[in-house]
């Protein structure tokens, strides 16, 4: 049995310590007391830390006994607290999703002689972890992921919930999108390029462009086409890009009535009741990962889908499964050493190995999340089609 910490007491850091706490001594560490109660009433032999995650001694101090830490602090915080995780010379797992390059940490952690493997959650996560393992099978050239999380009852006007803070989903609508097209780096507006597609279980969706290729673009950049979109219920994006364009997420304060007010913490003040999804409230994540490339001189599509729901047994939510189960996959993948490379990986670079492959898919399954797999030969070489 391992000492873990877990970072984070949120929807999904409580979901990943609950599930960690079968089979390990598990601590959750968070600055709200209340979010800190709340797990513990849920499960009594985990045990918790108020903790302020920014403050580096406290921090270095507080993950001193643990074989390794769980880190799913909010974005902005994410990568200098991962550095002060790798820099106490700690095991990492993390889901914050922060903006910068985790593999400007690499040399650190080679240095610190430990391993950290990111942004492991669905997406990014699953996706990479899918695109490493055929990248090794096949001559890939094309990689999409579509991916959205939603709720089960529309609720007029945003037809959306979500399972952390606003100001994150946010930071998904407004951070430039990026993708690869035919080898070269392409920049968008975030919720750019709408386009309608059909998911089987949910009916027809809205996508657009999102940042969700992060770490591919740099370890994959012989794919000459990828691309990551989020969905949504349709409508949705018309009153975000009403609400982006107007100036309502500008970081830019201005005055009212004397006040000083930054439209942006105004703004996600407003929506954080609109969009926060209840404790007990049913929602969904569907997602859809396709690599298409060359075996063998036939060229196939593959594709894996994955529709989850809202647990009503355990009353977890289905982002928090998906996401959270993903990282916990990989915490025991370390601690039982079937992955002990040292550095920082992301997850496509983890997933390149069939058996951590492997181990992720089945230890999902065994918590009722899988993900359909289906194969399509495209074409075949002309020498294969002669015989």
């Amino acid at each position: 049995m391992k000492k873990i910490i877990v970072l984070g007491a949120g929807m999904v850091g409580s979901a990943m310590a609950i599930d960690l706490a079968k089979k390990h001594t598990v601590t959750v560490a968070d600055l709200s007391d209340k979010a800190l109660e709340k797990l513990k009433a849920k499960n009594k032999a985990i045990s918790t830390l108020q903790l302020n995650a920014k403050d580096k001694a406290l921090l270095t101090a507080a993950i001193a006994p643990f074989d390794i830490v769980l880190c799913a602090v909010p974005g902005f915080m994410g990568f200098e607290t991962l550095r002060t995780i790798l820099e106490a010379g700690k095991n990492v797992v993390d889901i914050s999703f922060f903006p910068e390059n985790s593999l400007e940490l690499d040399a650190l952690a080679k240095q610190k002689g430990v391993t950290a493997i990111v942004d492991c959650g669905v997406a990014p996560g699953m996706d990479n972890i899918i695109l490493g393992y055929y990248n090794e099978k096949m001559k890939l050239t094309d990689f999409e992921c579509l991916v959205g999380g939603l709720p089960k009852v529309k609720k007029w006007p945003f037809n959306y919930k979500a399972p952390f803070s606003p100001i994150d989903v946010i930071e998904e609508y407004t951070r430039p999108a990026r993708y690869v097209e035919n080898g070269e780096i392409i920049t968008k507006a975030a919720m750019s390029d709408i386009e309608h597609i059909e998911m089987d279980g949910v009916g027809t969706l809205e996508t657009f462009n999102s940042d969700g290729l992060r770490s591919i673009i740099f370890t994959m950049p012989h794919i000459k086409n990828m691309k990551e979109k989020t969905m949504r219920y349709p409508g949705h994006i018309e009153k975000v890009l009403a609400l982006r364009d107007s100036g309502f997420f500008s970081k830019e304060p201005i005055v009212v009535n004397g006040a000083s007010i930054v439209p942006l913490d105004f703004t996600s003040k407003v929506l954080f009741s609109e969009w926060k999804l209840g404790e007990t409230e049913e929602e969904l994540t569907v997602m859809r990962v396709t690599v298409v490339g060359d075996e063998n001189g036939t060229t196939k599509k593959v594709t894996y889908h994955l529709y989850d729901e809202y647990n009503k047994e355990t009353q977890t939510s289905s982002m928090a499964r998906t996401t959270g189960y993903t990282a916990t996959a990989a915490v025991n993948m370390v601690l039982e050493n079937i992955f002990n490379e040292k550095g920082v990986f992301p997850p496509e670079l983890v997933g390149k190995h069939e058996k951590c492959f492997n181990h992720f898919i089945n230890y999902l399954k065994e918590r009722g999340i899988n993900y359909r797999k289906e194969e399509v030969i495209v074409a075949k070489s002309k020498s294969k089609v002669s015989n």
